[in-house]
């Protein structure tokens, strides 16, 4: 799938460098992988806002739609239109719906459909791919 936005790898890492990424940030967004659950430093915030893409910097969510689901990771009911690409990942032996960030392609983590009304979703991202910019 292309993006937008591409970079090599070497540059993807001197961006997040730049930007004082926590350490993992270049394995979650650029290689899938996940942090642990109740390790992210966003998982615990409540503060107003909105969530961007740490690579990139594309506005993701809202604060206004984050929620506590339980469950470890950031949790949210709503992406800004237009903001996530799903594709399809059956990396664990099962179909999940990974999230990716449309403008860079960064791994964002999955969504599910149990999350509040109305719209049924749960937005679960690994803080590592997010950057918080205050209101």
């Amino acid at each position: 799938m292309t993006f937008p936005i591409q970079k090599t790898e070497e540059q993807w890492q001197e961006v997040l460098k730049e930007k004082g990424a926590e350490h993992g940030a270049f394995s979650v967004t650029r290689q899938a992988a996940t942090e642990r659950a109740f390790t992210g430093k966003y998982e615990r915030q409540w503060a107003d806002g909105s969530y961007h893409c740490i690579c990139c910097g594309n506005k993701l969510f809202d604060a206004d739609t984050k929620f506590d689901a339980h469950c470890g990771w950031p949790s949210f009911s709503l992406a800004v239109p237009g903001a996530i690409t799903d594709i399809t990942d059956h990396s664990l032996g099962m179909a999940r719906v990974e999230t990716v960030c449309a403008q860079c392609g960064a791994h964002l983590g999955h969504v599910f459909d149990d999350g509040p009304t109305p719209t049924g979703l749960r937005y679960c991202m690994n803080s590592a791919s997010l950057n918080f910019e205050a209101s």
